[in-house]
């Protein structure tokens, strides 16, 4: 798709206990594979992604800051959080204690993020619930998340980053809420860090990966 003009560039984070994924699901997004073993973040890892949102006719770029979901780490990320318009939520389905803990990353979040901000609570490896043979046990049920999410104003979906279900998804849901509130003027284009109106007569191809880097080491 050559020639393709964005109307938006929309800055997200993703955050959430470390192992729970996160990694895994920002680069099943933007290069479509799956790491088995990925490197624990250190800090913050970024990339890009050109989606559509059809009802919206609209092309969106979206800026992703993936997190270090360890303590260690916590007061560096925290600043990756301000202008943010989007924010994955992640916890692992099989790991109460990471959606316990999501309870504290939304605090993070919404002491240090535009108060405006879309967020999306991800429960991400539904795969290793599968009926197979050894499959792990489902410590967090799709009805008691969702439910939290609902009295906490997130968005819901379940997804996997192995298999890609729900990936996609996530962000297209939380951009086109995004889009909505700037339809409402809750976030005024183009002022707004996290969102950003394209430059007249920017044209690129259509991006299928991702621009890693690491803040640090």
């Amino acid at each position: 798709m050559a020639g393709i003009t964005w109307h938006y560039v929309l800055k997200f984070i993703i955050t959430g206990d470390a192992a729970v994924g996160k990694s895994s699901l920002l680069i099943r997004l933007t290069d479509q594979r799956f790491l088995l073993n990925p490197d624990p973040t250190l800090g913050v890892e970024f990339g890009s992604k050109l989606i559509t949102i059809p009802e919206e006719n609209k092309i969106i770029k979206l800026q992703c800051w993936d997190t270090a979901g360890t303590e260690s780490f916590r007061s560096i990320t925290r600043s990756y959080y301000r202008g943010a318009a989007g924010c994955l939520l992640v916890y692992d389905v099989t790991s109460r204690k990471s959606f316990t803990n999501a309870r504290s990353w939304l605090a993070d979040v919404r002491e240090h993020a535009d108060p405006h901000l879309t967020c999306i609570l991800v429960g991400n490896k539904v795969d290793l619930c599968d009926a197979d043979a050894g499959a792990k046990r489902r410590e967090v049920s799709t009805e008691e998340a969702e439910l939290w999410a609902q009295e906490e104003g997130l968005l819901f979906v379940e997804a996997s980053a192995k298999s890609g279900q729900g990936v996609e998804d996530a962000f297209v849901k939380a951009a086109s809420d995004i889009l909505s509130k700037i339809r409402r003027g809750v976030f005024d284009d183009n002022r707004s860090p996290g969102v950003k109106l394209s430059k007249p007569h920017t044209n690129l191809t259509m991006e299928t990966g991702a621009v890693k880097q690491r803040c640090c080491s």
